[in-house]
C-alpha cells in the first residue's frame, strides 16, 4: 500500500534533471563579445543612423537644384468692362491663357547641381568616418570594461587571501606568537582593497552605461563579457606609411576635399550671378464676336524678360566676397583636419609602441 503524500522517485529524478538543465542553460547564455557589440552598434546606434539619414537626404538635392524651375500657367481676363462685364462689348476684352518659363543663364544650373553633388559626396564620406568613430568608441569601451572585470576578479582573489592572512595574524597574536601591528597592517591592506573595489565598481557601472548608449540599450541593461579573450597585438606599419595611407584613404579628409570643391562651385555660381536670368512666355487671348455678329481675331502674345543686376556692387559682388571667404574657410579646415589626423596617428603610434614593450616584458 502506497502513501499518497509521498513523492515518487521518478518525479524526484525529473525535478533534478530540470534543475540541472536550467543551470546549464543559464551558464550557456551568450555573452557580449567584442564582435557582437560591434555588430549591434552598426545596426542600432542612433548617431550613425542620423548621419546615414543626412547622407540620403543630401543625395536627393542635386537633381532638385539642377532642374529648371516649374513653368507657370496663367489664366487672365483682360480689359473686362466693369459696367456690364460683357466680354463681347469691347474690342480689347479677351480671356487669356498662357505659360511662362524661367531660364537661368547658361551654366548656372550645372554649377548648382555640381555644388550639391560635391556636398552629397562629402556627406557620404561623413558616414564612413562616423562608422569608424563608432567602432573605435565601442572597442575602447569594451576593452576598458573587460579590464575592469578582470581587475575586480583579481581584487576578489586578493581579498580572500588577505582575510586568511588577517585570521592567521590574529591567531598568532592571540597565542602570543605575533605582533598586533601585523594584524593592523593586514586589516589596513584589506581596507584598501575594499576601497579599490568600490572605486572600480563605480567605474564599471559608468562604462557599462556608456557601452549601452553606444549599443542603443537602456543605461541599466545587464550583460556580461567573456572571462577570457585570446588576442595578439597586430603588426603595425611604419609611422610615415600610416601618414601616407591616411592622406589617401581617411574619410574625413576626403569629406573636406569634397567640401572645398563644393565651395569652389558656389563661388563660380556667385560670379555667374552677375549675368541675367531670363523668362520666356507665350499667351493666347481669345475674343468673342461683336454684339452685331462681326468676328474678332484672337491674340497671341510672346514674352521675353530678364533681370538687370544694377545693384551688383552691394548684392552680387558681396555674394562673391562671401563665397570666396567660405572657400578659404574650407581650405583652412582641410589643413587643420590634416594636422589633427597626423597628431592622432603619432599619439596612437606612440601608445601602441609603449603597450607593445610592456606586453613583451610581461
Amino acid at each position: 500500500m502506497h502513501d499518497n503524500n509521498m513523492i515518487s522517485p521518478n518525479k524526484v529524478a525529473s525535478f533534478f534533471m530540470l534543475l540541472a538543465l536550467s543551470s546549464f542553460a543559464k551558464a550557456e547564455q551568450p555573452r557580449l563579445t567584442l564582435q557582437v557589440a560591434i555588430n549591434i552598434a552598426e545596426l542600432d546606434n542612433p548617431s550613425l543612423a542620423q548621419t546615414q539619414a543626412r547622407s540620403r537626404a543630401m543625395s536627393a538635392i542635386p537633381s532638385q537644384v539642377g532642374t529648371l524651375p516649374d513653368p507657370v500657367i496663367s489664366f487672365t481676363a483682360l480689359n473686362l468692362p466693369v459696367d456690364t462685364f460683357d466680354i463681347a462689348q469691347e474690342n480689347m476684352t479677351q480671356m487669356q491663357g498662357g505659360i511662362s518659363q524661367a531660364i537661368p543663364f547658361f551654366g548656372k544650373l550645372a554649377l548648382r547641381e555640381q555644388a550639391a553633388t560635391f556636398q552629397s559626396e562629402a556627406a557620404f564620406y561623413d558616414v564612413t568616418e562616423a562608422r569608424f568613430h563608432l567602432l573605435r568608441d565601442v572597442k575602447n569601451t569594451w576593452w576598458a570594461l573587460f579590464y575592469l572585470d578582470r581587475a575586480l576578479d583579481i581584487i576578489a582573489t586578493n581579498q580572500s587571501l588577505l582575510r586568511q592572512f588577517v585570521k592567521i595574524a590574529q591567531t598568532k597574536y592571540e597565542v602570543g606568537e605575533g605582533l598586533q601591528q601585523d594584524v593592523l597592517l593586514a586589516q589596513l591592506e584589506l581596507s584598501q582593497l575594499l576601497n579599490n573595489k568600490i572605486r572600480l565598481i563605480g567605474s564599471q557601472n559608468k562604462i557599462k552605461a556608456q557601452l549601452n548608449a553606444l549599443l542603443n540599450k537602456p543605461a541599466n541593461h545587464a550583460f556580461s563579457l567573456p572571462d577570457q579573450v585570446v588576442e595578439d597585438l597586430p603588426i603595425l606599419q611604419a609611422e610615415q606609411d600610416l601618414f601616407n595611407q591616411a592622406e589617401s584613404y581617411r574619410s574625413i579628409l576626403a569629406s573636406r576635399r569634397k567640401s572645398i570643391h563644393a565651395a569652389q562651385s558656389r563661388l563660380d555660381l556667385a560670379r555667374k550671378d552677375l549675368l541675367p536670368d531670363f523668362t520666356v512666355g507665350a499667351y493666347y487671348g481669345g475674343r468673342e464676336d461683336t454684339l452685331s455678329g462681326e468676328k474678332r481675331a484672337d491674340f497671341l502674345s510672346l514674352k521675353l524678360s530678364m533681370n538687370v543686376p544694377i545693384f551688383a556692387a552691394s548684392k552680387q559682388q558681396k555674394a562673391i566676397d562671401q563665397r570666396s571667404s567660405e572657400l578659404m574657410q574650407q581650405r583652412y579646415a582641410m589643413q587643420d583636419q590634416w594636422n589633427k589626423v597626423r597628431a592622432e596617428i603619432s599619439t596612437a603610434y606612440s601608445a601602441f609602441q609603449q603597450t607593445k614593450s610592456q606586453y613583451i616584458v610581461i
